[in-house]
């Protein structure tokens, strides 16, 4: 079974722009953010033009209808990930999620000399609220190195680094090398030393279906923007223990129960930590994104980014100068191919790029450890999503063997 691109493509109306003096849009960008289907712009432009009113306060008609709306995609979304709407916390994304589960839960969970265990390969987002909290609180960091030659984790010192740890921090894929990390194993391991389980999921949602139940981890972050949804909204899937022992991030309206002079008391599961007005229209849109995603077979979707991410970069391999950094030859792993030419700077390339109508990334992509360990400083970075071609893949290469050809 194949993808029907072209009824794809002429799902999402950004791909049809033309940039650079007239040049056809490439946009391999989609490990920072995915393009909106049009389903998706109707959606939240529908809330807005017939809906727009505050929710979970008042009685009228605007404002029945968009608690109503809101609230559905609370249970559209916990039944793409597998769970239930007791069990998903909206948030502004991963990294609100993140910083959710540092603050509402290992705050008030966590003592002197307890450790978290996160790896070389994560996100900043997932790397500087544990610096924080080790400031502040006196926990003990350890950090599980990657093995840059296999470019996975060093599974013996992850083991190693287990016992007597509180809480392990995972990214499930990386969002620079593109490879997946056997969080199956991870979870297992990690719950036998009686430490609870953070994914970061940015980089998986997108193209594989999390089944927060199936997976077993304790807690899920999830971007809405890199799965077809809009910036802003993302969730944090977590199980109900572990909600039960978290306490706020963040106070204010709609996350209490009573108020007074003297005491305040806290509403209970996601609520308890969605304070002030929500993001409605946000939250409507990323439920439709959701939707627009099940009408597709993710295997099928997984096979066709990760076809390209193989193909782009064992073409990039016979490129003059060019260094490729991650294992592509896998299955497993999302869209992301970076790499680096030895003369050309990344930000001259990329700008060399973009003029030929190709966008791509360039930069430490927020994970400066990770490139540290590569001895690097930055790369230039591809990312492929459901709406790109092999076309556009080929003529990628094409363009790049050109510039450097040119300027190399």
């Amino acid at each position: 079974m194949s993808l029907d691109l072209d009824a794809i493509r002429a799902d999402f109306p950004i791909l049809s722009r033309k940039v650079s003096g007239g040049k056809d849009l490439v946009y391999l960008d989609n490990a920072a953010t995915t393009q909106k289907p049009q389903s998706v712009i109707d959606a939240m432009t529908h809330y807005y033009e017939q809906s727009n009113a505050n929710v979970h306060r008042a009685v009228h008609t605007l404002a029945a209808e968009a608690t109503e709306q809101y609230e559905s995609a609370r249970d559209t979304l916990a039944d793409w990930f597998g769970t239930t709407r007791d069990n998903l916390i909206f948030t502004s994304g991963t990294t609100e999620a993140i910083n959710l589960v540092a603050w509402g839960w290992a705050r008030s969970n966590l003592n002197t000399g307890d450790a978290v265990v996160i790896t070389e390969m994560e996100h900043h987002a997932d790397i500087v609220p544990w610096q924080l909290l080790a400031e502040e609180k006196g926990i003990e960091i350890r950090v599980v190195p990657i093995d840059t030659e296999s470019d996975t984790l060093d599974m013996e010192i992850f083991s190693a680094s287990l016992p007597g740890s509180r809480l392990v921090c995972v990214v499930h894929t990386s969002n620079v090398l593109g490879v997946a990390n056997p969080v199956a194993e991870i979870i297992s391991q990690s719950h036998d030393c009686g430490a609870k389980v953070l994914i970061d999921a940015a980089q998986a949602a997108p193209h594989e279906k999390i089944d927060f139940t199936a997976m077993g981890a304790d807690f899920v972050a999830i971007s809405g923007h890199k799965m077809c949804g809009p910036t802003g909204i993302g969730c944090l899937l977590a199980t109900s223990e572990s909600i039960e022992e978290m306490e706020p991030f963040m106070s204010g309206g709609d996350m209490i129960e009573t108020v007074t002079m003297e005491k305040s008391t806290f509403a209970t599961g996601p609520q308890k930590f969605e304070a002030g007005t929500p993001k409605i229209a946000e939250a409507i849109g990323f439920a439709a994104a959701a939707e627009y995603l099940s009408k597709l077979d993710m295997k099928v979707v997984h096979s066709h980014i990760r076809g390209l991410a193989t193909y782009t970069a064992s073409e990039l391999q016979s490129v003059p100068g060019i260094t490729v950094y991650g294992d592509h030859s896998v299955p497993e792993g999302s869209g992301v191919v970076s790499f680096l030419h030895d003369s050309i700077h990344a930000e001259d390339l990329a700008r060399f790029m973009d003029a030929g109508g190709f966008a791509m990334r360039t930069g430490h992509h927020c994970a400066q450890p990770l490139l540290d360990a590569y001895g690097v400083t930055s790369t230039n970075r591809v990312s492929f999503y459901l709406y790109n071609t092999k076309a556009e893949a080929a003529a990628f290469i094409e363009h790049l063997r050109y510039i450097v050809g040119k300027f190399a």
